[in-house]
């Protein structure tokens, strides 16, 4: 079913609202969790833009991408009764125990923030449900939220790799430029927040935040 929403005309008021939850100034920490690349870098696989863009790439279409953009939308979509068994099944969906922490943490501060700031009644949700969940509270559009959201963890992934590969700042952000189309991609196709789509196929993705949890070294904490 095609809703339509993603063709709807967002105000500025919504424009700046979805601004501030995803400025790296938003206390979310995002910054702490490199989603498992820290150990893709270390391990040798990721050490160009080239192979950066294709490993993001991977993780936004076959991976968390995708997912928590389903999530997201499922959030939006739902009554309140329905918002707790949504994020179990968002925990249940997480491929490691690193993987849970950075939805679980991340969720949890997004949700104290916007409940302080918005009077949201949001209790600790993992990331992309909190996000659905509040972005139907405040009113906002599904499909601009959804595309904010995903350029939020483009650039986040995108800075890991600028700070270990290591890449200029002109190379990094060429390559968020590059890839936020796919952003645009990913929110028309989850905006049902239809959950029998999921699925995930970014097996060395999810491996590789096994293999961070064991990481000698590490700057990141997933």
């Amino acid at each position: 079913m095609d809703t339509g929403e993603h063709m709807a005309t967002p105000t500025d008021a919504q424009f700046l609202t979805l601004a501030q939850w995803f400025s790296p100034a938003y206390p979310v920490g995002g910054f702490a969790y490199s989603h498992g690349l820290e150990w893709e870098i270390e391990a040798g696989r990721v050490t160009c833009k080239d192979t950066l863009s294709n490993w993001i790439e991977t993780v936004l279409r076959y991976g968390a991408g995708h997912s928590d953009a389903l999530f997201l939308a499922a959030a939006y979509h739902a009554e309140n009764g329905d918002i707790a068994n949504i994020d179990q099944s968002s925990r249940a969906f997480a491929a490691s125990a690193e993987r849970l922490k950075e939805s679980d943490l991340q969720g949890a501060a997004f949700c104290q923030i916007t409940s302080a700031i918005w009077a949201s009644n949001l209790t600790a949700l993992t990331y992309p449900v909190a996000v659905g969940h509040a972005a139907k509270l405040a009113g906002l559009p599904l499909g601009l939220t959804t595309q904010m959201f995903l350029k939020a963890m483009i650039s986040n992934l995108v800075s890991v790799g600028m700070r270990l590969v290591p890449l200029g700042q002109t190379e990094g952000q060429t390559l968020i430029h590059a890839l936020t189309p796919i952003a645009t991609e990913i929110a028309q196709q989850t905006e049902t927040g239809d959950l029998a789509d999921l699925g995930s196929t970014a097996f060395l993705a999810d491996i590789a935040s096994m293999k961070h949890e064991t990481q000698y070294s590490r700057v990141f904490r997933t």
